[in-house]
């Protein structure tokens, strides 16, 4: 449980239901605080995205508060809460919607108060830092899915919000996508950021997200360390979650009679753990 005096979010008794009577969460109670990275899990259907879509205030709850340094988003707009949280949804087409790729990162920067010139300047420095320099002038619209999922994170990352929410973001990315994402994330992560991660990858979060909330039907099923969570069994099949890979080959080893040290959580450690075991047998 987190600390109520530094929880920089607070969600209260908070229930949400649709218009068309779809019950989308049920006495939701989470504090998050400041510096915090935590990943939101669940099957689909669980509230996750409804409960996001709270934080900058896309969604109010049907009861309940949600609270964002100390302040209700009730008596908040979108517009100010969007220079605190910044949300990068799963579609970037869902948040892409200027005529070429230099007006998107200008939109965004004008809700900070920048001067004409700043904002001329700082657009040129955000094209260039993502690499979009040559497509300043073309449509978001002819970008490639990868691409489009950058300038996404660029539009809402220019504005340096000090809540970051990533929807799904590993979805469709390969590996040296996600690399420049993870580094991304360590920079933020320096910075003292909150990051807050909705994602189905197993993976990913056991190695790179120190707190997980579980999710189902609407519900927070747990809330705790993630090699603590996400190696419970009975847990992780009620969230339609599964069991990361390398602690199920943990399991398989031991009971072959190997005995696998309880510190080995990611994938480089078991290849070393492997490389040794292996290299010591063939000395035998």
């Amino acid at each position: 449980m987190v600390n109520d005096i530094n929880s920089l979010i607070r969600f209260q008794d908070v229930n949400f239901s649709y218009p068309n009577g779809t019950i989308a969460l049920k006495e939701i109670n989470l504090k998050i605080n400041g510096g915090e990275k935590i990943a939101i899990m669940g099957q689909n259907g669980a509230g996750k995205t409804t409960l996001i879509r709270m934080l900058n205030g896309l969604l109010r709850p049907t009861s309940g508060r949600v609270l964002i340094e100390g302040i209700d988003i009730i008596n908040s707009t979108i517009g100010s809460l969007s220079k605190k949280v910044g949300i990068i949804f799963q579609n970037p087409m869902h948040q892409l919607f200027s005529n070429t790729v230099s007006e998107e990162i200008k939109f965004s920067l004008k809700s900070l108060d920048l001067s004409k010139k700043e904002v001329e300047e700082k657009t040129k420095t955000i094209l260039k830092e993502y690499g979009f320099e040559r497509y300043a002038d073309h449509s978001p619209m002819n970008l490639s899915g990868g691409e489009s999922k950058k300038l996404a994170n660029a539009s809402i990352m220019c504005r340096d919000p000090d809540v970051l929410v990533f929807d799904e973001p590993t979805i469709g990315q390969d590996a040296n996508e996600i690399k420049i994402f993870l580094d991304m994330l360590e920079k933020e992560d320096r910075k003292k950021k909150t990051i807050i991660m909705v994602t189905h990858n197993v993976e990913f979060a056991f190695e790179h997200v120190p707190r997980v909330v579980l999710m189902t039907n609407g519900r927070i099923l747990a809330d705790g360390p993630t090699t603590r969570l996400l190696t419970n069994e009975k847990l992780v099949h009620r969230s339609s979650l599964i069991l990361p890979q390398v602690f199920r080959l943990k399991l398989g080893l031991k009971t072959l009679g190997m005995e696998v040290p309880d510190n080995i959580i990611n994938q480089a450690d078991m290849v070393k753990f492997l490389s040794n075991y292996f290299e010591t047998e063939n000395k035998r």
